[in-house]
């Protein structure tokens, strides 16, 4: 019972993240820290609940990535920019992750989850920054239609840097915050985006997960258990993502955050 319930979160996770270019690894982490003493009967350390979720978000990231390169809306170019700073600042999270209390973690995290419901609301009344930036790229989707934005070396690769390092520590791939920054401050279009940070996504999760590996906080059994469930989710949120806006799941997200992020805030108090 506790096989199949992991590998529906795997799904239902993935799936939103494919959605709205988070990873998954938002609903993860919180969900095998609250749920660690029914899943596994003991539990599950903030850590490795960490190193778990990434090494999911690698399954997940590729799955959705592959779909968006399918329909040509990946912007590899941009992704590798992002990518040099964010995969370094991955490893670094990663390891700055077990040195953190647990109670501490939650609350900080739970903080997180709350800003970040915030700015999935905020962002549907935020307008992009009307500034032209020094590098112009335009792609073409498989159909046909052209896409321009812009965007600065230095302020990319100061966001990949911000984002690495705190998706290397709460696990959550970073797509949270890569994808409102891309719309709102490059103008990228809201799918291309999507699809482009999960790019990110799949490439700073194995360097964080490899950290996570090398430091002995992986749970191999329920990475295998969630695997499955990440890869049908991360394919199912690419093609949901392609045929609707995503408005209804979009709260639904929302609400979910608001929830587990009160959660968590509570753990984290209470364990003071």
């Amino acid at each position: 019972m506790e096989w199949i319930f992991l590998v529906l979160l795997g799904v239902v996770a993935a799936m939103f993240g494919s959605i709205v270019g988070l990873g998954g690894g938002i609903i993860i982490v919180p969900s095998l820290m609250l749920l660690g003493p029914a899943l596994t009967g003991g539990s599950i350390e903030h850590a490795d609940a960490v190193g778990i979720s990434l090494m999911v978000l690698v399954v997940t990231a590729l799955a959705s990535t592959l779909s968006y390169a399918k329909r040509k809306i990946v912007d590899f170019r941009s992704g590798l920019l992002f990518f040099i700073t964010s995969g370094p600042a991955a490893i670094l999270g990663s390891a700055l992750t077990g040195t953190l209390p647990s109670g501490l973690f939650q609350l900080v995290f739970g903080v997180f989850m709350l800003l970040m419901a915030a700015l999935l609301i905020a962002r549907d009344y935020m307008k992009p920054f009307a500034k032209q930036w020094p590098i112009v790229r335009s792609i073409t989707d498989a159909s046909g239609q052209i896409h321009t934005y812009s965007y600065g070396i230095v302020p990319a690769l100061a966001i990949g840097f911000g984002v690495g390092l705190i998706s290397g520590l709460f696990g959550i791939g970073g797509g949270s915050l890569f994808v409102p920054l891309m719309v709102l401050l490059f103008r990228f279009p809201a799918h291309v985006a999507t699809a482009t940070s999960m790019f990110i996504i799949f490439l700073s999760s194995i360097l964080g997960s490899g950290m996570k590996a090398y430091l002995g906080e992986i749970d191999w059994l329920l990475v295998l258990a969630l695997a499955p469930g990440a890869w049908i989710g991360g394919k199912l949120g690419a093609a949901v993502a392609a045929r609707m806006s995503g408005k209804g799941l979009l709260w639904l997200l929302r609400v979910t955050l608001l929830l587990l992020a009160c959660q968590l805030i509570f753990e984290g108090i209470r364990s003071f």
